[in-house]
């Protein structure tokens, strides 16, 4: 007997064809004349009823069960390598080449182990296919969710998230226990008011505002994100009725804590346990995860381990199949994988209200700027590739240039958020080299205050935070490559060659970014402006939309090959990703 997928299975519905004669269904429910004579009131009434019946069952066996033939979207993965961490200042090495594969969804060969999130084929192997759904809308266990989105009377329509239910020792119990977070810094104090830390007041000699300002530390993304989703007003008990499934899992807080000192074993021991659990829940199911979503608040590189020895850095928890279906948020992402998404490094900045963040829009607006450039930050002796010691001869030589080197110990200055934010706030332009890896928040406190980012490596902000920043970056930042800073070309000639026009249109650029690169207050919301968890949630909404309308519309997706991850979001219509483009260097495999 020939074995069906569930997508290959008519289903009837009225006004469609019958199933054996494929003659035409009428309005009422009855088939063409040849049923009328064969039967009377009595048969039809039977029909229907039994043809309610079946298909009544199987939507509910669809959404209880996840099927995965044909209406759960499974993907296809077979990801390779990754980069380790840099901690010398060189960027992170790219995947091996060959063993990066394309990625689609097979809606129709593809079956979802639910315990794995791992995939087998229905007919004992091959290659993916595009083969699309043939069932209905109304048979997918997301329907009601894609209804909702059309519905313009309900506010959150198409917005609704559900909360997988987590035990807290995968999220609040390590606030909790701030003191075992990390081994060389007292936490607890950046843990403090939902992860914003102490507030800072009485606007430090005119640096910050009266109140909306506190001592953020830059890897707490995983505790201001949980606050926001708690208070979040679209907000549901129903996962039927969800856009997407936010997982409560502190992934940055559980990895950092066991990234000194701890065998492999204890790193990823919690990354397998939430995995198990996730897995096993109906909501799971329903898409193989690709619609759940969790905050990984350090670097992408801190979660991809490429060998299970000890001495390697970080845990496996990317590596892991179900993981792969999920959107991983973290501030800084891999050009060479797609279902990590970098948002932005927390600021000091957190507004209450519109009004607290058109008041600083208009005070940086307002600013006096005596320095044509300014860099904070240390030299990366150790590191070949850095280019900060040319950035910090040339801030030297400048008498345009003002600078802020960093070092460790309390007379650090780039320790006091007064310090940097004051020099930034006297800068047209802010130097912004890549950190230890290709990112560092020093491109958002800029931003913050006003001063326009000249970045060297697209790494550092242009291929990351696609969600959050224009996508030409020229509205917003000047671009230097690092080739050119080594070949000794002048940062200040470059600068002073922008027409005062052109500055003054990439300064409100800047200014009006504010609200989309800053973390409000969770216990009010911004009525006019969009934060950066607005954005990020919008924007995982919209992915998991298009990807059920897809299904739905017997679209399969676009298949796309991990290595160009980083080149998506930059092609034009009609372009394709094999085309050259002016970063390909920078980013190719060896």
């Amino acid at each position: 007997m020939k074995r069906h997928n569930a997508a290959e299975v008519p289903v009837s519905y009225g006004g469609e064809r019958d199933e054996k004669t494929g003659s035409k269904v009428d309005k009422m429910g009855g088939a063409d004349r040849r049923w009328r004579r064969g039967g009377g009131c009595c048969s039809r009434l039977w029909l229907v009823l039994v043809v309610f019946a079946t298909v009544t069952m199987l939507l509910r066996h669809r959404y209880d069960s996840g099927l995965g033939h044909g209406a759960a979207a499974v993907v296809r993965i077979d990801r390779g390598g990754g980069g380790r961490p840099s901690f010398s200042g060189s960027s992170p090495s790219p995947p091996d080449s060959g063993r990066a594969k394309a990625v689609t969804v097979d809606h129709k060969s593809a079956t979802s182990d639910s315990s794995t999130g791992t995939e087998s084929d229905a007919d004992g192997g091959g290659e993916p296919t595009s083969a699309s759904s043939s069932l209905p809308a109304a048979a997918h266990p997301f329907a009601r969710a894609l209804a909702a989105a059309g519905d313009k009377g309900d506010r959150c329509g198409g917005r609704y998230v559900y909360v997988q239910e987590l035990p807290p020792r995968f999220n609040t119990d390590m606030v909790k226990n701030c003191a075992a977070l990390f081994p060389w810094k007292d936490m607890c104090k950046f843990t403090a008011n939902g992860g914003f830390g102490p507030p800072m007041s009485g606007g430090d000699g005119g640096v910050f505002q009266e109140t909306g300002w506190y001592n953020s530390d830059k890897y707490t993304v995983d505790i201001i994100f949980h606050e926001r989703m708690r208070r979040y007003e679209c907000l549901t008990g129903d996962p039927s009725l969800a856009a997407a499934v936010y997982v409560p899992f502190f992934a940055g807080l559980e990895v950092w804590r066991h990234l000194w000192g701890f065998n492999v074993t204890a790193r990823d021991a919690m990354a397998l346990e939430v995995v198990d659990i996730i897995t096993s829940r109906p909501e799971w199911r329903a898409m193989g995860g690709r619609d759940h979503f969790f905050t990984a608040g350090l670097i992408t590189w801190d979660f991809r381990r490429l060998a299970d020895g000890d001495a390697g850095w970080g845990s496996k928890l990317f590596s892991l199949p179900a993981i792969k279906n999920m959107t991983a948020l973290v501030v800084e992402a891999s050009p060479w994988h797609l279902n990590d998404a970098a948002i932005p490094f927390p600021t000091a900045f957190h507004p209450a209200s519109d009004e607290a963040v058109f008041a600083w829009q208009d005070k940086v607006r307002r600013l006096e700027r005596p320095w044509l450039f300014s860099f904070a930050g240390a030299a990366r002796p150790g590191s070949a590739k850095s280019i900060r010691s040319e950035l910090i001869a040339q801030c030297r030589a400048s008498s345009v240039c003002s600078l802020m080197e960093c070092a460790d110990g309390p007379s650090n200055k780039c320790g006091s958020a007064a310090s940097y934010m004051r020099l930034f706030q006297s800068s047209t332009f802010c130097l912004q080299p890549q950190g230890d890896s290709y990112t560092r928040k020093s491109a958002f406190d800029a931003m913050l205050a006003g001063c326009i980012p000249v970045f060297f490596h697209p790494g550092t902000a242009y291929v990351q935070y696609t969600w959050h920043l224009p996508k030409d970056h020229a509205d917003y930042s000047v671009y230097i490559s690092e080739d050119d800073v080594r070949r000794n070309a002048s940062i200040e000639e470059r600068l002073r060659r922008i027409t005062p026009a052109a500055v003054e249109r990439m300064r409100e650029t800047v200014i009006s970014l504010i609200p989309a690169v800053v973390y409000a207050q969770p216990s009010s919301r911004l009525d006019t402006m969009k934060d950066a968890f607005d954005v990020t949630v919008d924007a995982i909404v919209d992915k998991v939309t298009r990807l059920r309308r897809d299904i739905v519309d017997g679209r399969g997706e676009e298949e796309k090959l991990e290595m160009y991850s980083w080149k998506y979001p930059f092609l034009r219509e009609g372009q394709k990703v094999e085309d050259p483009h002016e970063w390909d260097s920078l980013f190719a495999f060896a």
